[in-house]
């Protein structure tokens, strides 16, 4: 890394280890993602950035007694900062941390409750990425405000268009858990056969182990029974001359 990457990454660090999450922290941030002078050290600033913000999101979380308010602010800083970054996945469990904050605690608020529009777009996105366990579970929030528990009185065409939002929908959250499955599926199967693999490699070791003994070392169990037996003839044919 670059001294220049270096220095504001190092500034960037000073800031969240201060606990300032603001719009003047992602510019800095920014900043030192554009300043690598080749490829390899950009790549280079981009991880550590990476490994920097994850540590960081993990310490601004655990401070005890923290409100909603300051959670969902602190969400949304990391999922911007995780954007910038690269960091797919981080940036959306942070976006979801977000939205599971202003559900439970905003439903009834007009300007921060999460609307069906939002849910579904994050859902793509989580589907787009790959991560369709997350996806399932928004594709079902997301049909949670599209069929609210109260009786909603609509004229035939919105009926038939809310009918087909709602199938769309549903075929797109059961895609993601069949994948979401399917996926469970392999990483089961790979791992069951690196355990077999690796038993039977260490099967094959023990038996190498074994080859490999010196000719000496694998007759003395032999030698040394032969040489109790003539021990034990020889006590007895003295015990007869007796």
């Amino acid at each position: 890394m670059a001294d220049g990457d270096a220095l504001l990454l190092s500034l960037f660090a000073s800031a969240l280890s201060h606990r300032r999450f603001g719009d003047q922290e992602l510019r800095l941030l920014d900043a030192a993602l554009s300043a690598g002078a080749d490829v390899p050290a950009l790549l280079h600033t981009r991880s550590s950035a990476r490994q920097l913000l994850r540590e960081s999101a993990a310490q601004a979380f655990s401070v005890p007694d923290l409100g909603t308010t300051t959670r969902l602010s602190i969400a949304g800083f990391f999922a911007r900062a995780f954007a910038l970054a690269g960091d797919v996945e981080s940036c959306l469990a942070m976006t979801y941390e977000a939205l599971l904050l202003r559900e439970a605690k905003y439903s009834d608020d007009l300007h921060l409750q999460v609307s069906n529009e939002e849910w579904l777009a994050f859902a793509k996105d989580s589907f787009d990425n790959g991560f369709y366990t997350i996806a399932s579970k928004a594709f079902a929030n997301a049909l949670v405000h599209i069929c609210p528990s109260r009786p909603v009185y609509l004229d035939s065409t919105n009926s038939i268009l809310k009918k087909d939002k709602i199938s769309d929908i549903s075929g797109l959250q059961n895609l993601a858990k069949s994948l979401s499955a399917l996926r469970s599926v392999h990483r089961q199967s790979a791992e069951y056969m690196k355990r077999k693999a690796s038993g039977a490699k260490e099967k094959c070791n023990l038996h190498l182990g074994k080859a490999k003994l010196p000719e000496s070392l694998m007759f003395r169990p032999g030698i040394k029974t032969r040489r109790i037996q003539k021990l034990h003839h020889s006590q007895e044919r003295n015990s007869d001359e007796a």
